[in-house]
Formats: C-alpha cells, sequence, structure tokens
C-alpha cells in the first residue's frame, strides 16, 4: 500500500522508441492487483470521437478491491483539444486513487498537457526516446540473451541494417531467430543474411563500411540496393571515406591511431574499425584509390555508364581488381 501511494497522480512516456512506451505501461499496470485489473484497468485509444467527459468519467471512478486505478491513454499526442483541455484542467485537482499514464511518439514541451504532466514531479515524464546506432548492439544482445541467443556486435549491427532501429521490431525478429536456431547459442552475420529480410533502405554507412572492410560480395549487394540516380552524391561519401583512411593509416603508421577520432571529427565508436581497415591497404592504394574516385567523378559527369563506372571502383576498393 504503501508503494502504491508514491505513485504521482499522471504519467507521461514520450519519444519514438515503442519498446520503453510499453515498458513503462506494463511496469505501472504490474502495480494493480491483477486479481481486480479487470475493474481497475481501462486502456483508451484516441479518436476524433473521444470526448472529454468519457475521459474524465473513466479518471473519476474509484477502484474496486484495490487501492488504485490506472488509465492508460495511448498516442495521446493526438488527442482532440477539448480532450486535452480537460486533462490539463483535471490534473489541477486529480483523483487521488487514479493514475494517469499518457503514451505519445510525440508531444512537444511547450503545450499545456506536456507541462500539466511535468509538473507533478521530476520522474512524471518518462523519455522514451530512440537509441543511438552505436547502443543498439547491446540493446540487441541483452534482447537475444532473454530468448537464449549470443549475438556479437557484428551480427546486432547486421540486424539493424536490415531491420531498422524500431525496437519493437527488432525483439520481434530477434525472438524468431531465437525459433529458427531452435536452441540456446550465438548466431552469426551469415545465419542473419540467409533467415533475415532487408525491410528497410540501405544506409550509407553500411555501404561505407562494407567497402571498408573490402568485403566486396555485401558492398555490391548493398550497392545493388540504393538509388542509383544518386551515383554522384554516393560517389561523394566513397571518396569521403577513402580520405579518412588515408588519414587513419597514416596515424596508425605513427602509432597515434587513438587520436583517430579527434582528428576526424568523430565520436570514438564511429571510427572503432578505422584502424583495422586502414591496415588491410598497401602503402599508396588507398591514394592511387582517391585517384580512381577522381576519374569516376568526371566519367559520371560526362555520360559514362553508372552501374559499370561504380562498380569498378567498387571493385577497386575492396582490391578485387586492378583498375
Amino acid at each position: 500500500m504503501a508503494e502504491q501511494a508514491k505513485l504521482l497522480a499522471a504519467y507521461l512516456a514520450v519519444g519514438p522508441d515503442e519498446m520503453k512506451r510499453a515498458r513503462a505501461i506494463d511496469k505501472l499496470k504490474s502495480r494493480l492487483n491483477q486479481s481486480f485489473i479487470t475493474f481497475n484497468l481501462d486502456e483508451i485509444s484516441v479518436s476524433a470521437e473521444l470526448t472529454p467527459e468519457s475521459v474524465l468519467s473513466s479518471a473519476q471512478t474509484l477502484p474496486m478491491g484495490d487501492s488504485r486505478r490506472i488509465v492508460v491513454i495511448d498516442d495521446a499526442g493526438k488527442l482532440p483539444k477539448s480532450v486535452s483541455e480537460a486533462l490539463v484542467e483535471y490534473l489541477k485537482n486529480p483523483n487521488p486513487t487514479t493514475t494517469l499514464m499518457l503514451s505519445a511518439k510525440t508531444l512537444a514541451k511547450t503545450t499545456r498537457l506536456y507541462k500539466a504532466v511535468d509538473a507533478l514531479g521530476k520522474l512524471a515524464v518518462i523519455n522514451c526516446g530512440a537509441m543511438t546506432r552505436s547502443e543498439l548492439p547491446k540493446y540487441i544482445g541483452d534482447i537475444g540473451r532473454k530468448y537464449g541467443l549470443q549475438i556479437p556486435a557484428n551480427v546486432a549491427n547486421e540486424l539493424v541494417s536490415r531491420v531498422g532501429d524500431n525496437t519493437t521490431m527488432l525483439d520481434s525478429q530477434v525472438k524468431s531467430l531465437a525459433a529458427l536456431l531452435g536452441r540456446p547459442g550465438a548466431i552469426d552475420v551469415q545465419f542473419v543474411e540467409t533467415h533475415v529480410a532487408r525491410v528497410v533502405e540501405v544506409k550509407p554507412w553500411d555501404f561505407l563500411d562494407s567497402l571498408s572492410a573490402r568485403n566486396a560480395q555485401k558492398a555490391l549487394e548493398l550497392y545493388s540496393q540504393m538509388d542509383e540516380s544518386g551515383a554522384i552524391g554516393n560517389l561523394s561519401l566513397m571518396t569521403g571515406r577513402v580520405r579518412e583512411l588515408i588519414c587513419a593509416r597514416s596515424m596508425v603508421k605513427r602509432g597515434t591511431e587513438r587520436e583517430i577520432a579527434p582528428v576526424l571529427g568523430k565520436q570514438d565508436w564511429q571510427v572503432r574499425n578505422y584502424a583495422r581497415w586502414a591496415r588491410q591497404f598497401a602503402d599508396g592504394e588507398l591514394e592511387h584509390i582517391l585517384g580512381l574516385c577522381a576519374d569516376a567523378e568526371r566519367g559520371l559527369k560526362s555520360g559514362e555508364d553508372k552501374t559499370t563506372t561504380m562498380t569498378k571502383l567498387i571493385f577497386a576498393l575492396c582490391g578485387v581488381a586492378n583498375v
């Protein structure tokens, strides 16, 4: 009972991460006596027909067989203005036995509803912001352990490149991979490539990383799924990566590879493989490839076939052929 009394009148789980919002809602639901949850949990979906009267009636209803009632309002960022304003007024004098849980992908801090919830306490607003690319491998590894899978960082990155960064999708996909493996154990990149279809557009950095690793098969696969009308833009990105690797190789030879990130103006996680990649190129090879990038740019601008020009450059970067 004492723990229940610590609940605030309302919480706002806000941000694009669906899984974080779902976990916040589930955590709050767990505070209810499960024997009476049918009476004390009301989950409201936002629609144009939603009225202030129906929402306030739910919030003002007293709990049955428990000390607390929870009202969950999903997609609260799209509440009709009349309902939003009614909730702002309600939170000035809320029902002490009800906790509202507002869930929203977005809700501006300048809105009256956001401010009304935020004023309830420092824990009232739950940040459900999307994870950064560098955080996702650990997150996927944690999900994997829940299903008995060992998922190394490189495998997690391949999964993200195919599925995207939606945590709900990632959780579902990891669960499916666990079922396919059929036993506890580790999975590799090939396992992901075999069983996971690419459902998101190829990210430029995935393509650039495959080039840097001199993985011609992967680079060609990714390039074939990129918009060829943007060949000049893709070439510009490739040229930029070659310049970065030239810098990284120079620093490796001088024994100052720890300074690669600050010199290139990047975060450590963004360049963690640069030194290893740079070592795969022979002396002068990257400089030669930089010249080939310039040749390719002139060729593209003069009307050369995009597929042929870019494929030859990809082969050169990956060391497949001398161009």
